[in-house]
């Protein structure tokens, strides 16, 4: 592969990670709601799942679920069902003030943030269809070992990922420390939250091939 090609989809993966979208809207809400470290445990789980789909559009998986509406429908209701589920536990907090931090609301544990961001990305089929979209162009056939190609453009999409969800994190912080200061609005944390999830949810439940 040559430098111009990996240097253009860099450039490709940078732009469609920073439009607003499922996962860094995730990492957001996560992040107002517990912090810069909650934005970042997500961020690792969220990455994890992607070498899922990275596995799969590299193996052709990708493509057999893109042709299998079953399996396309299964994957996808169970993703939205499983949003729905954290919003649900978010409007139940609604009465909460965000204090997670301070010693008078214990935050999530690491590990659970971290399986919630592997389940919110592995559950979701359009990433996969959309890393089997992103890959294929950048591939130079002449060169060979295709899969190998894939396998490297996919991991550079990864790493740029975790770069840029981990300073939407840290931004996130910020704000929630701001939040913090202000009661009246911090108490609706958890409804904004649960919003969210929400309107994840049902994008991936009503999104088609």
């Amino acid at each position: 592969m040559d430098m111009l090609s990996i240097l253009s989809f860099l450039g490709a993966a940078i732009l469609l990670t920073l439009m607003p979208g499922p996962d860094n809207m995730f990492v957001l809400a996560q992040s107002i709601a517990q912090g810069k470290r909650a934005g970042i445990a997500t961020t690792l789980g969220l990455c994890t799942g992607l070498l899922v789909h990275i596995t799969a559009a590299t193996l052709g998986v990708s493509a057999i679920i893109y042709q299998s509406a079953l399996a396309f429908n299964i994957v996808k209701y169970a993703g939205a069902a499983y949003l729905l589920y954290l919003a649900w536990k978010s409007f139940r907090a609604r009465d909460e003030e965000l204090l997670v931090g301070d010693g008078q609301t214990p935050a999530l544990r690491f590990g659970t943030l971290y399986r919630r961001g592997i389940v919110m990305s592995s559950l979701n089929p359009k990433v996969s269809l959309f890393f089997l979209a992103l890959l294929p162009p950048f591939v130079n056939q002449e060169a060979g070992y295709i899969p190998l190609q894939m396998l490297v453009l996919g991991f550079i999409f990864l790493i740029q990922a975790l770069i840029l969800f981990s300073i939407v994190s840290v931004c996130a912080d910020r704000l929630r420390a701001w939040l913090m200061r202000h009661p009246r609005i911090s108490r609706r944390i958890n409804v904004i939250q649960g919003s969210i999830f929400a309107l994840i949810g049902l994008k991936v439940a009503f999104s088609s091939r």
